[in-house]
């Protein structure tokens, strides 16, 4: 049988056709929403701008009222723990008493007994920094809280192992104490204030070690 060995012929290809430029997503009828020349000088470098953009997601958290008010009352905790360091200010500053009046049967409860502060300690590292049903919003004001008191037994050794009785031993335990006081009444209302307005206070010193042990 003889076989056809004839092709049809094939068209040859057409340089006339226009290119499909509808496919594109950045073409010129669809032109991109901003390029690197729109931007200002400083940001077209991509790697600058993608740091901006991750500092400003890192900054954007969001707390609803209940995880505010628990995360304001957490810095109670320190302050009430080292509220013996102030004997010095509020014997000699009225307005320091004024703010302190309104605590003082908070300040009873938590002192009435010994292990008061240990317990609250433990439960608020396990109950609220351990408990991924809390959101990092808390458990990481919570975290911030437990290191500032942990810090407050730096003092504390200093002030047992020296207790000085008079002279400059005195004075110099004095200022310290003073200036524990003042630091925990600072946390305190900056720490509240901040969580009450829905913005992530971090504190000098234990805001690095409370982001480290908040996962």
């Amino acid at each position: 049988m003889a076989m056809s060995s004839t092709l049809s012929p094939v068209a040859p290809f057409s340089h006339s056709h226009k290119p499909l430029q509808s496919t594109f997503l950045f073409s010129r009828a669809n032109p991109p929403l901003f390029t690197l020349n729109s931007l200002p000088k400083k940001l077209r470098n991509p790697n600058k701008f993608r740091r901006l953009i991750i500092a400003q997601s890192k900054d954007n958290d969001s707390a609803d009222p209940p995880d505010r008010l628990i995360s304001a009352i957490c810095y109670f905790y320190p302050f009430f723990d080292g509220v013996q360091y102030g004997k010095y200010v509020i014997t000699q500053f009225a307005p320091v008493q004024t703010v302190i009046q309104p605590l003082l049967p908070a300040i009873r409860v938590f002192k009435s007994f010994p292990f008061n502060g240990f317990l609250v300690f433990l439960a608020l590292y396990f109950v609220v920094v351990r408990n991924p049903n809390f959101s990092r919003y808390v458990r990481f004001n919570t975290m911030q809280a437990i290191v500032l008191d942990v810090l407050l037994i730096f003092p504390d050794l200093l002030e047992r192992s020296f207790n000085p009785r008079d002279g400059v031993g005195l004075d110099l335990m004095m200022s310290l104490d003073s200036t524990v006081f003042l630091f925990l009444l600072v946390c305190l209302i900056y720490g509240s204030s901040s969580c009450l307005l829905g913005q992530v206070p971090r504190l000098p010193i234990v805001a690095e070690a409370a982001d480290r042990q908040v996962l």
